[in-house]
């Protein structure tokens, strides 16, 4: 169950507000204070010649041109080699290469803990020097919101958890400077979303979740709309979040395809976003754009691009083979498919059931249209072995094997 808590943590990432009146969080007390109430000087965060400096770096790291924003970063690290800033943005740098993976590779991990580390270690100095300054807490609570996602998918409990706890606390610092930046709100936005969603999708989770401060849902996704179209440093991640959220969690997938859209054709070398903007089209029925975005996909991995590997793979081939079979009636090309999208899911150990089983599926209904019985008694086993025993692909592989039992 603690696995779900470091969600609560991953939402510690750098906050945001809206371009008007901050946003006021009251289920966490948010106290929102002038700009010129707090001593922001020297903070790299508020900076706008930094922002303007590192406006290509974001856009490269985002668009998967990992080598040119770490360079960025690394010149950024020369000049302020004791502030949190430079290490934390080479450790999202690394989260971006762990992330379109579904977080399964572990050969970033040891450098990834060690920027977060740093960056911590950084903010801390800062926090200790001046327990009002607002942007060491931004960091120590982003530092830690990551450390605590990655630890949770590495299921280690017990540090997960520790973190976790810190970025909130560090959180709750920060909520004071709420009013001098949309970059104060991203995490707040997260944990009042969240907060609520865990708790009414995991009743066991609730008397947990009573130890934490109550979120709000929907002012939560209210400012993370904000945080999307305000935040320098935190608003892609918000996008990310949001779109996740709207289509995932509020099931919208209207509302979270522009959202959608946005990211694939802003960072078209982004693999995670393409894959995840190809899924919406294909569920919409935008099948033109979904073959597009597919074949682009496919053209990608086969060049070895970043970020393009065998997830988005499954999931470009099981579109390309389902138009194949269904729009086109291409079946030579959609057994190709299908065939290539099991072995990218077999390849990443995701056998359970999705493209995998669906695959399959399709499979056995073109063996059997083919009159090809030993082929489609042999894909509807597979389909009668992994497939959810109340779905409908299960309950026809059984109907299928059943009559046509030798």
């Amino acid at each position: 169950m603690l696995a779900l808590l470091p969600l609560l943590g991953w939402a510690q990432q750098p906050d945001t507000a809206r371009k008007t009146a901050p946003v006021r969080n009251i289920d966490l007390e948010n106290v929102d204070i002038a700009p010129n109430a707090v001593d922001t000087k020297g903070w790299l965060l508020l900076d706008k010649d930094i922002q303007t400096e590192l406006d290509g770096a974001v856009q490269n790291l985002y668009n998967f041109k990992y080598d040119k924003a770490e360079r960025q970063f690394r010149s950024l690290r020369r000049r302020y080699p004791t502030h949190p800033m430079p290490y934390f943005l080479l450790g999202l740098s690394t989260w971006w290469k762990i992330a379109p993976t579904n977080v399964q590779t572990k050969m970033y991990d040891k450098i990834f803990f060690a920027y977060m580390d740093t960056a911590v270690t950084y903010g801390e100095r800062l926090y200790e020097a001046d327990n009002k300054n607002y942007e060491a807490c931004f960091f120590l609570s982003a530092a830690y919101g990551f450390d605590a996602r990655l630890h949770a998918e590495r299921r280690d409990w017990r540090k997960a958890t520790v973190s976790s706890k810190r970025a909130l606390d560090y959180l709750d610092k920060s909520k004071e400077a709420n009013g001098l930046s949309p970059e104060f709100l991203f995490g707040q936005a997260l944990f009042n979303y969240y907060q609520v969603w865990i708790a009414n999708n995991y009743p066991l989770l609730r008397p947990v979740m009573l130890f934490f401060p109550k979120g709000n849902k929907q002012l939560g996704l209210q400012q993370l709309k904000n945080v999307a179209d305000n935040g320098f440093y935190t608003g892609m991640e918000a996008k990310f979040f949001l779109m996740r959220i709207l289509n995932n969690e509020e099931n919208n997938p209207a509302a979270a395809m522009p959202v959608a859209r946005y990211m694939a054709t802003t960072y078209p070398d982004n693999g995670y976003f393409q894959r995840f903007y190809a899924l919406l089209c294909f569920n919409e029925g935008l099948f033109p754009e979904a073959e597009r975005t597919s074949r682009d996909i496919l053209e990608k991995l086969n060049r070895g691009m970043p970020g393009y590997e065998a997830i988005s793979g499954r999931y470009a081939t099981y579109f390309m083979g389902w138009l194949m079979q269904y729009k086109y009636k291409d079946y030579a090309k959609a057994k190709d498919y299908y065939l290539r999208s099991i072995v990218f899911a077999e390849s990443t150990d995701e056998t359970t059931g999705g493209f995998y089983v669906y695959s399959y599926f399709n499979l056995a209904r073109i063996a059997d249209k083919e009159k090809d019985a030993k082929s489609a008694a042999r894909y509807y086993t597979v389909v009668q072995e992994t497939a959810d025993k109340k779905s409908e692909y299960y309950r026809e592989a059984k109907a299928y094997l059943k009559k046509n039992k030798k």
